[in-house]
């Protein structure tokens, strides 16, 4: 196993806390209906994904869903199980998509993606907790549209936030190893 680098380790720490502070930013905002959340959190998981690869991405959303999750009373609950669960497969979807045909979608396309997965689980995952019959897919074009803002909206931030990173510098030639995937 290869060490972990100083400065890599410090990106990562950088990016979960930013995770966790948007999540409990978002908490804190009211909402029209329960499940309508932006998920400015994902913009930190999304960045590591691109960034540092699956792994990172893997841990930061961890951190964030634990610590959120203590932090908001909601740790092991059902709105943990749900959007915990949505989120990590929402990432291993982003994680597959990218890796099997790189390339192909930009950040905004990747977002929107990972937040349907993401809707589609929360459905799936509500329905079996809670109603046990599917009779929250009448909701699903809500949740559908939804996740299409939210995921656009996300996109948007990170294709912002990276090139904003490269006009700064902070994703120069000259450190490929710090900002290299790892997996």
């Amino acid at each position: 196993m290869k060490p972990v680098s100083t400065r890599r380790l410090a990106h990562l720490g950088l990016m979960g806390s930013i995770a966790l502070i948007l999540f409990v930013f978002e908490a804190l905002v009211p909402r029209v209906l329960p499940w309508m959340k932006l998920g400015l959190g994902n913009l930190a998981v999304m960045l590591t994904l691109l960034l540092f690869g699956f792994t990172a991405a893997l841990g930061v959303c961890i951190v964030k869903l634990l610590v959120g999750g203590l932090i908001s009373g909601s740790l092991g609950g059902p709105a943990f199980i749900v959007g915990g669960g949505a989120g990590i497969v929402s990432l291993l979807l982003m994680a597959s998509v990218r890796g099997i045909v790189p390339g192909i979608f930009s950040p905004v396309g990747l977002s929107i993606l990972g937040a349907l997965a993401h809707q589609l689980t929360q459905l799936v995952l509500a329905s079996y907790l809670y109603l046990g019959q599917g009779a929250l897919f009448y909701f699903l074009h809500l949740f559908l549209i939804w996740g299409l803002i939210s995921g656009a909206a996300i996109g948007l931030l990170a294709y912002w936030t990276l090139e904003k990173l490269k006009v700064h510098g902070w994703l120069a030639a000259s450190q490929p190893n710090e900002m290299e995937p790892s997996n």
